[in-house]
């Protein structure tokens, strides 16, 4: 994998501590949710010990439920094994300033167990892991995801305490494209786009979308780790920028009955010399032989796959025609219909996985993009024809329309098996079960309403 030049150095780090400015460093990785779980160290002590050393933490972080619940049933994580530790290493090409908290810096980790082995279930190494295969054909990924977010006037707290019912959208209408309904939350969306690129981030634009108080900020392409710590970096950030400031915002991929939260999922490939793997202006669309095996394994691979791209239970709600969110297991050529979309030209040709919500971890989702084609290029699959009408109403095959669904599929993969392992494939698994266990079990306020006077 290529070297990255990191948005602050240890030198300048240092600087910082000598002078004051840093006094706090805050060390962490993403979970299987996709949320950040770390410590915050004192900047000298981290300079002096950890940076070196790197820090421990509980193993149990990768075997629990949303609520960080212990969950029994983990091979690497359990009472009987005794809830060890793993090693939180800092991967100082991440580190970088968070300037909406003072005096602070941030560094990614890799997880390691004590023997110096990666722990295989944690959601950067299985995307390091298929970087490394796509290496042995001379190539790297490009990726850039666009996560979309509604945005209320009420704080967190409030929203906790009336159970998020009643809140107040930041915008009362659709502001989709509308430069006067971003204007009105502009002194919050201008603080989050400066400080994440205060923060090393190549921040694009921000527009607003289509449900009440949703906007999307874009940030520019990047190797496809280097955009997933970015992806959660922003998004921990966002929810600390609006919390300071009396809102609250979220991710969740379908807050209400109106247009969910999507995380479109952008990829391309490169050869070692730069130059883009999927573009040929002479071919179909502009695609490479290469691109078309790529894109024919996306689609071999979707439905099996869509636990990667739709992990939780609410994932599954945004899948509805005529909504944006793709029901097919289909392409097309600048086709918003369809769940993967072929566009750009040049160094940009890429295609677009339009199956991932705002609650999607960018890790494992762009993993699953790359294993699934570089199925398609080791069987030389073919894509078949493109869909230029309407996806919704087509005969494509229909992704997954429930967890269950998706994980049963998942279970009996042999591509996900030979991609990721038995060990990944069970781990992953058994965290859907426990989602849908959990989901299964609980009585909803629509259950109530529905049923209790008039059942």
């Amino acid at each position: 994998m290529a070297d990255r030049t990191p948005p602050l150095s240890v030198d300048e780090l240092r600087a910082l501590v000598d002078t004051g400015e840093i006094d706090t460093v805050v060390l962490a990785f993403t979970d299987m949710q996709g949320r950040l779980q770390g410590k915050r160290f004192a900047a000298r002590f981290f300079l002096d010990d950890t940076l070196a050393h790197g820090t421990e933490g509980c193993n149990y972080l990768l075997a629990v439920d949303t609520d960080m619940n212990t969950v029994a049933g983990y091979a690497m994580s359990s009472w009987e094994r005794g809830y060890g530790d793993f090693v939180m290493r800092p991967d100082l090409a991440t580190l970088r300033r968070t300037p909406w908290h003072p005096g602070t810096a941030q560094v990614n980790a890799d997880l390691l167990w004590h023997d110096g082995s990666p722990v295989a279930a944690s959601p950067r190494q299985i995307l390091r892991r298929q970087l490394d295969r796509l290496a042995e054909h001379g190539w790297t990924a490009h990726a850039g995801t666009e996560l979309e977010f509604i945005l209320f006037k009420d704080t967190y707290e409030a929203g906790w305490d009336r159970a998020y019912r009643g809140m107040t959208p930041a915008n009362q209408y659709n502001v989709d494209y509308s430069v006067l309904g971003t204007g009105r939350v502009e002194p919050l969306l201008r603080r989050i786009r400066n400080e994440m690129g205060a923060a090393g981030m190549t921040v694009e634009s921000a527009k607003g979308e289509c449900n009440l108080g949703q906007h999307e900020i874009a940030f520019r392409y990047d190797d496809a780790l280097t955009t997933c710590d970015q992806h959660t970096v922003y998004k921990t950030g966002a929810k600390e920028i609006a919390a300071q400031e009396g809102m609250s915002l979220t991710f969740m991929a379908k807050y209400d009955e109106r247009e969910g939260n999507s995380c479109h999922i952008h990829l391309s490939l490169r050869d070692g010399d730069g130059w883009p793997v999927l573009a040929d202006d002479s071919g179909p669309y502009g695609m490479s032989e290469t691109m078309r095996h790529f894109l024919a394994g996306q689609l071999a691979a979707m439905r099996e796959f869509t636990l990667l791209y739709a992990p939780n239970i609410n994932s599954y709600k945004r899948f509805r025609p005529g909504s944006f969110a793709p029901t097919a297991v289909a392409w097309g050529p600048d086709n918003r219909t369809c769940a993967l979309r072929v566009i750009g030209h040049g160094h940009s040709h890429r295609f677009e996985n339009r199956l991932p919500g705002g609650d999607v971890n960018p890790y494992l989702a762009v993993a699953g993009m790359i294993a699934a084609g570089l199925y398609g290029i080791e069987h030389e699959l073919e894509p078949g024809d493109a869909c230029t009408g309407n996806a919704y109403t087509g005969d494509a095959p229909h992704v997954p329309g429930t967890l269950r669904e998706a994980a049963e599929l998942w279970a009996s993969s042999t591509i996900a098996e030979h991609a990721f392992g038995a060990e990944v494939v069970a781990h992953y698994l058994h965290m859907a079960q426990v989602e849908q266990d959990a989901y299964d079990t609980a009585v909803t306020d629509w259950e109530r309403f529905r049923s209790f006077e008039r059942m």
